[in-house]
C-alpha cells in the first residue's frame, strides 16, 4: 500500500537515492538506509520508488532436447505468448477505429502454472510436441519497477515528515549519519554504491543553480539602468547597495510565519530588491533636482526625504496589502511572505538610512 501525496514541489520532502551497479545488493542497502531513517523521530512512512517485488514464471529451456527436436527458442516464445498472452493475428476496422483481433487461450485454460502442458511447439518435422517437454517453468519474484539514474540501478528512499519541519531540515539530520553508512560500505568492499541527497533539498538547488547562471548579467543591466537613470556612478552605486536592505525583513518574516527559505523566496527576494531600488531612485532624484533648484545640499536631503515619505509608504503598502491573500498559497506563500517582510523593513531603512548615507557619501555638511 503506498499513501497518495498530494503538494509541490516533490511528493515526499525527504528522499535519499541509493544508486549502484547490481539491484539484489543495492535493495539490500536501500533497506539499511531506510532502518535508519526509521530511527529518525521526525520522519513518517518510509518507502521506496522500486515497491514490492512480483511473481513471474520463467522457462528454462533444456536447449540440448530441444535442438534434439528441432525446437527453436522463438518457437517456444511464441507458443508461451500465444496461450498467456496472446497474439494479434488479424485487424477488424469499426467506423474509423482499427481493433486488434488476439488469438489467446480461454481464462480458464491459462489460470495455473500446470496449464502450460496445454501447449504445444512446432518441430522442424512439422509435428507438435508439448511445450513441458522442452521447458520447465519456474516460479520467481523480480523488482516491479526498476529506475535508473546515470546508467547506474538507483533506488529512492523517502518519507514524509512531521508537521512543523521542512525537508531541508530533516535531509541535514539524516545526512551525516548517512555519510557513515556509506563510508561503511566503503570498508566491506562496496564501494560502487553511493547516497545522493534527492527530494526538496535537489529540486531546490537546481532552481538555485538555474538563477545563479544569469545573475551576473542581470546585476550588469541592472547597474547600467540605473546610470542612465541617474547619470552618476557614485549615485548608482548608492541605489545599488540599497537592495539588500530588505534581507533582515526576510530573514524575520519567514521565521515568524515558518515558511521555508526555498526556490520561490529567492524568487521573491530577487524582485524586492529592485522595489527597493526603485524607491531610492525616487528619494534621490528628489534630492538631486531639489539641489539644482538651489536649495542648499543638507535641506535638500532632509525636505526630500519629508516630501517622498507618502509616496514611499503609499506604494509600499499597495504592494505588501497585495500579497497578502497570495501570502495563504502552499506554493507561492514563502514568495509572498518575504516580499511583504522585506519590504516593510526596506521602506522604513530606504527612509532612514538612504538620506544618511548620501551625506556621507558626498560629505553633505549641516
Amino acid at each position: 500500500m503506498k499513501l497518495l501525496p498530494n503538494g509541490p514541489p516533490v511528493p515526499f520532502p525527504v528522499q535519499f537515492r541509493v544508486a549502484g551497479p547490481d539491484p539484489h545488493s543495492l535493495r539490500l542497502r536501500a533497506d539499511e538506509v531506510k532502518a535508519l531513517m526509521r530511527t529518525n523521530a521526525n520522519t513518517r512512512g518510509v518507502n521506496d520508488n522500486w515497491n514490492e517485488s512480483i511473481k513471474v514464471i520463467r522457462l528454462a529451456v533444456d536447449q540440448e532436447k530441444a535442438r534434439a527436436l528441432g525446437v527453436t527458442s522463438q518457437s517456444i516464445a511464441q507458443a508461451s505468448r500465444v496461450l498467456l498472452s496472446g497474439t494479434t493475428v488479424g485487424q477488424f476496422r469499426e467506423g474509423d477505429q482499427l481493433i486488434d483481433i488476439v488469438l489467446r487461450q480461454p481464462q480458464t485454460e491459462r489460470q495455473a502454472i500446470t496449464d502450460l502442458g496445454n501447449a504445444y511447439v512446432p518441430t522442424a518435422s512439422g509435428k507438435s510436441v508439448p511445450l513441458l517437454q522442452v521447458a520447465k517453468p519456474q516460479f520467481s519474484w523480480e523488482p516491479g519497477v526498476m529506475w535508473r539514474e546515470n546508467r547506474d540501478y538507483a533506488i529512492t528512499v523517502q518519507s514524509d515528515i512531521v508537521e512543523g519541519l521542512q525537508g531541508a531540515t530533516v535531509t541535514a539530520q539524516l545526512l551525516p549519519e548517512l555519510k557513515k553508512l556509506e563510508k561503511q560500505w566503503a570498508a566491506d568492499g562496496h564501494a560502487d554504491y553511493r547516497i545522493h541527497v534527492a527530494g526538496a533539498v535537489e529540486e531546490s538547488s537546481k532552481g538555485s543553480a538555474s538563477i545563479a547562471a544569469g545573475l551576473p548579467l542581470m546585476l550588469f543591466v541592472t547597474f547600467t539602468l540605473l546610470m542612465l537613470q541617474l547619470q552618476s556612478f557614485s549615485r548608482a552605486l548608492l541605489v545599488f547597495l540599497t537592495g539588500p536592505m530588505g534581507i533582515a525583513g526576510v530573514a524575520l518574516a519567514l521565521l515568524t510565519l515558518g515558511r521555508p527559505f526555498g526556490f520561490v523566496a529567492l524568487l521573491g527576494v530577487i524582485a524586492l530588491m529592485g522595489m527597493i531600488q526603485r524607491n531610492s531612485v525616487i528619494l534621490i532624484d528628489q534630492i538631486e533636482q531639489d539641489r539644482a533648484n538651489g536649495v542648499p545640499a543638507w535641506d535638500a536631503i532632509v525636505e526630500s526625504a519629508v516630501r517622498r515619505l507618502r509616496p514611499i509608504v503609499l506604494t509600499a503598502a499597495a504592494a505588501v496589502l497585495a500579497m497578502i491573500p497570495l501570502s495563504r498559497s502552499v506554493f507561492w506563500g514563502p514568495m509572498a511572505v518575504a516580499i511583504m517582510g522585506g519590504l516593510i523593513v526596506a521602506t522604513v531603512l530606504t527612509l532612514l538610512a538612504l538620506p544618511a548615507m548620501y551625506a556621507a557619501w558626498f560629505r553633505v555638511k549641516r
